[in-house]
This record gives C-alpha cells, structure tokens and sequence, in this order.
C-alpha cells in the first residue's frame, strides 16, 4: 500500500481561497473545543476517536483532506484512511496551526 498524499499549507489554502478542491471534503479530526477556537467554514468536524464508528461520513470516491492542529492526528488518520481501502486521502501538513498563520490568526 502506498503512503497518503501530503500537502503543504501554503498549497492547501491557495486551493481553498481560489475554489480549486472541486467535490473534496475537508475533514477536521480536532476536538469540539479545538474547532470552537479556530476552524475552516469548508471543513467537516469528525474527531479523531470518532472516525471509525462515522466511517459512513466519509465517501471514498472522493479526495478528502485530514487536517488537526499540527498534522500528527492527520497523518495518524490518513494511515488509518488507508488501511481501510481509502484512496484519495490527503495531510495537511502543519495543520490548522499553519493554515491559521497564512490566513493572518495567531493559531497558538
């Protein structure tokens, strides 16, 4: 099995800001209180501990782009993803800290 796509943040929120992600979810591994902080309006909030009993939230014909607060939960979940035959997962590297400094917000 090959490893996950990664992206890098700056790649992902120009993605983002200028609509090129097409059908591709945004999944948000975090907790509610991390989501609460500072969250992406595109993005679908599925805590990490939550993803295999909401497995049916995630459709595999699409990409779907895992991101957390630095990129270890992510990555974790991606594996994971994998595992389960998912094929178009992708990191986002550096997580929501990362995306919230490139937007202009001071993450942690």
């Amino acid at each position: 099995m090959e490893p996950f796509e990664m992206i890098d943040p700056r790649s992902f929120v120009e993605k983002l800001e200028t609509k090129q992600l097409g059908d591709a979810l945004i999944i948000d591994v975090r907790e509610s209180w991390e989501w609460e902080y500072y969250h992406l309006d595109e993005a679908k909030l599925i805590p990490m501990n939550t993803i295999p009993a909401r497995m049916g939230e995630l459709p595999e014909e699409q990409t779907l782009y895992i991101v957390c607060a630095h990129g270890v939960r992510s990555a974790n979940v991606c594996y994971y993803l994998r595992q389960q035959g998912y094929e178009n997962v992708v990191n986002v590297e550096g997580g929501m800290a990362a995306v919230a400094m490139l937007r202009g917000f001071q993450y942690d």
